[in-house]
């Protein structure tokens, strides 16, 4: 497809409404004013092992691109597309915004979503009641990443310098689903600078433009 017809077509996002990394797509195309179609599909339908070879979401069509991993599609958005941009210019600033994406990524949503939340909504019990071995026994890596969090945002209330990133964006998804279990929303009240933190950007359009629906997420 020609450039200027691909600028003109509307990016798809296949994914779930529910998923965080889906709504990390959503809310970059939502921060820059990017039309966008949400199709929704579950983890390993036909449309998403199209194009991500373990059939994991969000994946993305924009013409002829198809993109997997919410890093790669939220790059490419925001490149393809004009002002705001949610990565910086700046070497220092896109280098302090890759850093906090890689270890939410890699090591904080492995404790607060796979782990903590998945005690709950997906338990290794017998009745599918949440499984609080589990729970108790993540709860202090829990506590210690939500204090890293904690200082992260003290000093300008971003976790990039003064500005809002993808590396805001990126984590977003992931308190809202931890202040909706007992343990996380205690965690996060007491972590006084990351609670005001979560407070003031929960309120930006596109944060509130893509809350999913009340229930569990879905494993993407």
């Amino acid at each position: 497809m020609p450039e200027g017809e691909k600028a003109m077509a509307r990016p798809e996002i296949i994914g779930s409404i529910r998923s965080t990394y889906t709504r990390t797509a959503r809310m970059v195309c939502a921060e820059k004013g990017i039309e966008y179609v949400l199709t929704e599909r579950p983890l390993h339908a036909p449309e998403i092992l199209a194009i991500h070879p373990f059939g994991k979401m969000p994946v993305l069509r924009h013409g002829d691109v198809e993109l997997f991993e919410s890093k790669a599609i939220a790059t490419y958005l925001d490149r393809s597309f004009p002002a705001p941009f949610v990565f910086p210019s700046d070497p220092h600033r896109a280098a302090l915004t890759e850093q906090w994406v890689s270890l939410v990524n890699t090591v904080m949503d492995r404790t607060l979503i796979r782990t903590y939340l998945f005690a709950y909504i997906a338990p290794a019990t017998a009745d599918g009641a949440p499984d609080r071995a589990a729970i108790e026994a993540v709860m202090p890596a829990v506590r210690e990443q939500i204090e890293v969090l904690d200082k992260a945002v003290a000093k300008t209330g971003y976790l990039v310098d003064e500005q809002f990133t993808f590396a805001d964006i990126n984590l977003l998804p992931i308190l809202h689903r931890v202040r909706q279990l007992p343990e996380g929303a205690e965690a996060l009240a007491n972590a006084t600078h990351l609670a005001r933190y979560y407070d003031r950007h929960a309120a930006r359009p596109s944060f509130k433009s893509t809350s999913p629906p009340a229930g569990p997420p879905r494993r993407g």
